[in-house]
């Protein structure tokens, strides 16, 4: 989990489990990439659960934050999902299989 610290104040101010959420996002970056969203972020050029949280990353490794999932409950579900699965030492496969099955009926994957 990424430091509470540089996280904008937005973050800092939301329920724990938004909090744990961006945490999770920063310090986990290729686990999430791999992960869609189906809250229909995919209009807003979301790309993965990833992008929910995360706009961009600098050279320098600045993170720029997406204000998204402060107010996207299915966004932090899903991310929510993936750690809990992660800690009970699923794949990403096997994490990304449940996303789709457990949320796709809640609109299209953000991942092609």
């Amino acid at each position: 989990m990424a430091s509470m610290d540089s996280m904008p104040a937005e973050v800092k101010s939301a329920p724990s489990a938004v909090q744990q959420a961006y945490q999770f996002a920063v310090a986990n970056p290729d686990v999430l990439k791999q992960i869609p969203c189906y809250c229909g972020c995919e209009a807003m050029g979301h790309t993965s659960n990833y992008s929910c949280y995360v706009s961009a990353v600098d050279g320098s490794e600045k993170v720029s934050f997406d204000t998204h999932a402060l107010g996207c409950s299915i966004c932090v579900d899903i991310t929510q999902d993936t750690m809990r699965l992660m800690k009970q030492g699923k794949t990403v496969p096997e994490i990304k299989s449940y996303i789709d099955q457990t949320y796709s009926q809640y609109g299209s994957s953000n991942i092609p």
